[in-house]
């Protein structure tokens, strides 16, 4: 097996932050907008790689890699954004799933949206505290590592695994004991 070394863009110059930019805009840009939606996420991503880009000499790559830096920033301006966000999960809890998918990478995509799991889920997801919520949907739509998790947030490796343990006993309880990724959702 052939191991190849990924080496950190230098983010003192414009063209190092542009590859920043290149790599990870479009899953950035898919995390924020299953949380808040397309018409706000292009604001917080725009302000997401701003912000990154005015802080870049405060980053340090032996705290944090480039994708938990900059997750760590889309999470904390969600958090300003948070009434849209709960309007957004409160609308879907009142609509039906979109049942219309076509293609392996669509299911996968609905498998992992609080959107199109059901709008119980997404109702029981509002309903969770700030915290709770921004670790169980940094696991679920952004697939992060609870130490990415962790270095993302700011927060301590073991708080991850309380916040996603107590997310989950809370979506249980809402949702009359059945896993929200198990079976039929609609």
């Amino acid at each position: 097996m052939t191991v190849i070394a990924v080496r950190e863009p230098d983010l003192a110059r414009p063209e190092g932050f542009r590859e920043i930019f290149d790599a990870y805009f479009e899953e950035i840009f898919r995390y924020v907008a299953q949380r808040l939606g397309p018409d706000d996420a292009e604001d917080v991503v725009a302000e997401t790689f701003l912000t990154a880009f005015r802080k870049r000499d405060r980053y340090d790559p032996e705290r944090a890699g480039v994708r938990s830096w900059l997750y760590g920033i889309a999470t904390n301006l969600i958090g300003k954004h948070r009434r849209a966000e709960v309007r957004a999960l409160r609308a879907r809890g009142r609509m039906a799933a979109d049942r219309d998918v076509s293609g392996l990478a669509d299911v996968v995509a609905m498998r992992v949206s609080a959107q199109s799991l059901g709008p119980s889920l997404a109702g029981a997801i509002a309903r969770l505290g700030k915290g709770d919520r921004d670790v169980l949907l940094l696991v679920a739509l952004a697939g992060l590592s609870h130490e990415e998790i962790a270095t993302a947030l700011g927060i301590p490796y073991g708080t991850v695994g309380s916040r996603l343990n107590r997310a989950r006993k809370k979506l249980r309880k809402a949702l009359g004991g059945t896993n929200p990724m198990e079976g039929d959702h609609g």
